[in-house]
């Protein structure tokens, strides 16, 4: 029905970046939300940043002012711009979003904070 694909990730230094990008595919029709969340090892899977068919957003307080998230109508996407990683950064990032009360999600892209 909807199948989400996240790409961009990596390994990078402190400070540096990356962009992420969810391309979605299959029944787009009635999509409400699409955002980010991340998963480290041993922890939940929390909220990065969302953004609603209206353009708002919101981000989690841990990355507020370093990363930004916007749509790519063009391409089916929503894409995540990483800056000033940190090494508590580190998780496999994940696409959701959210159609008709019913959640989707990507197999994830992992992100890699080290020196």
């Amino acid at each position: 029905q909807l199948q989400l694909v996240e790409s961009g990730g990596g390994l990078v230094q402190p400070g540096g970046s990356l962009r992420l990008s969810c391309a979605a595919s299959g029944i787009m029709f009635g999509i409400s939300v699409m955002g980010w969340y991340r998963q480290a090892p041993g922890k939940q899977r929390e909220l990065v940043a969302g953004i609603g068919n209206s353009g708002s957003t919101n981000y989690a307080d841990s990355v507020k002012g370093r990363f930004i998230i916007s749509k790519d109508n063009a391409k089916n996407a929503v894409d995540l711009q990483m800056n000033s990683l940190r090494p508590d950064d580190s998780a496999v990032y994940y696409c959701n979003a959210v159609r008709l009360g019913s959640t989707f999600w990507g197999q994830g892209t992992q992100v890699t904070v080290v020196s």
